[in-house]
């Protein structure tokens, strides 16, 4: 018998939450296979097997966090990995021994996206169940409830057994946790995972959006008492990160209202054009594209401040972050050597870095060794923001709402136009006020007038 201890799945991690298990004592596993779904303090990570056999144990209950090398699950007759296939494969049937294996095809809905730098699987996940010869038609005594890890985590919250939940279909959803809850009297989380009709003047829908929209909850119904909610993995690590971050960098932050009308325009032929058929446009696309040819005169936005030894350290390419607000928190995937994509390449990087954020996938090498890091709050309706450096970085361009407002334009008319605030918050360790000022502004131009990025 073989024990899977915790590993280390990102650089210096030191704890995890087991958030879901993918397996239940009695199914036959082979090498590969996803074991169990752990929360670390940047993201959920699925973990794969590294033995091939039957599980005998699951040795820590779902909700738990433990450290580092703590034995998680028993494999019985569980062998590592020879490197040769056959053999492997060998090995994976004969621990069964009489024992027929049946392969069951995980249902549609659990389905995990592909992650962004992982490829496709090699296979679809599958669990086989033990069926003994001759096969024989049998009714199991208990059945596990299946649910997503955030709604696994919204009925632990609520102390809510997904085993006395109805559910509307082969699994549980945060439609029926809710009604569950209602019916009962207890206070719920709203949902907000369904789409929400955009107002008429809002031009486009950016990742910002998609990602509050799909995954912020709110509390909502009567507060019965006060509600403690636990601070553990990304929520834990970001408010550590932040404080750190505010209490060591001098923060400076200065702001500018521009006339994106243009930059409006820009995005919609680009949503015509036909090379730009299959991903999506927003104007992140164009501000993320603006940021890098900026930062072409002031590198120093792109550089960290190395306190041990006293040195301001340029960084070869800009690893550019999206902050993106999740249901467990928030998180910043990058998108690595942004400067060097062209504005389609850049886009496809968008499209992948949202459909990770959206599922909460984001992997801990997605979202370290950033350089500069994008965030929007207008996608909320607010003008603008006084944004918290990321650890390791030296600047944050905080992004307002997009909104028509009247304009006193060249001629001195005032006309409606298409206006959004910017605020970039730097390290005064790194940055000058000159510095900042220029970035700032060169950004500005670009989407006040985005045919000035040629002469970048």
């Amino acid at each position: 018998m073989s024990e899977y201890k915790l590993p280390d799945v990102g650089e210096g991690l030191t704890e995890a939450e087991i958030v879901t298990w993918r397996v239940a004592v009695g199914d036959t596993v082979a090498v590969n296979d996803i074991v169990v779904d752990i929360e670390t303090a940047k993201s959920i990570v699925e973990l794969p097997s590294p033995y091939a056999g039957v599980v005998t144990g699951l040795l820590v209950e779902e909700g738990q966090t433990v450290p580092v090398g703590t034995p998680i699950i028993s494999i019985g007759d569980g062998v590592e990995p020879s490197g040769d296939p056959a053999a492997d494969a060998f090995s994976s049937t004969a621990t069964a021994g009489a024992i027929v294996e049946q392969e069951v095809r995980a249902p549609e809905a659990e389905r995990q996206p592909v992650l962004v730098g992982y490829g496709p699987r090699s296979g679809e996940v599958t669990r086989r169940r033990k069926v003994a010869e001759p096969v024989e038609t049998s009714v199991p005594t208990t059945v596990r409830a299946l649910a997503k890890p955030p709604v696994r985590k919204l009925a632990k919250d609520l102390g809510v057994d997904l085993a006395d939940v109805p559910s509307s279909g082969p699994v549980i959803t945060r439609a029926d946790i809710e009604a569950f809850v209602a019916r009962i009297g207890q206070p719920v989380e709203q949902r907000v995972d369904e789409p929400v009709e955009e107002p008429v003047e809002e031009p486009v829908e950016d990742l910002g959006q998609a990602v509050g929209r799909h995954l912020t909850p709110t509390l909502t119904g009567p507060v019965q008492g006060d509600v403690r909610i636990p601070v553990k993995g990304v929520r834990k690590w970001t408010a550590e990160a932040m404080v750190a971050s505010a209490f060591t960098a001098p923060h400076v932050t200065e702001w500018i209202t521009v006339d994106v009308s243009r930059t409006v325009d820009l995005v919609e032929r680009l949503r015509r054009s036909r090379a730009f058929s299959d991903v999506r446009v927003s104007p992140t696309l164009i501000v993320a594209k603006a940021v890098c040819l900026a930062m072409r005169n002031t590198p120093e936005l792109n550089a960290q401040w190395d306190e041990e030894n006293q040195e301001i350290v340029l960084k070869r390419s800009i690893n550019l972050g999206i902050a993106a607000a999740t249901d467990r928190g928030l998180v910043v995937p990058k998108i690595f050597e942004a400067d060097r994509m062209t504005m389609l390449e850049l886009a496809h990087a968008l499209d992948e870095l949202t459909e990770t954020a959206r599922a909460g996938k984001a992997q801990p090498a997605q979202l370290s060794n950033g350089s500069f890091t994008i965030t929007n709050v207008g996608v909320f309706g607010v003008d603008a923001g006084t944004p918290i450096i990321n650890p390791g970085e030296s600047g944050i361009l905080c992004v307002g709402a997009i909104e028509r407002r009247p304009w006193v334009d060249e001629d001195d008319q005032i006309v409606p136009r298409w206006v959004t605030t910017l605020a970039l918050s730097f390290d005064h360790r790194v940055v000058d006020g000159e510095q900042g000022s220029r970035f700032l502004a060169d950004v500005a131009a670009i989407l006040r007038d985005p045919a000035t990025a040629l002469t970048y």
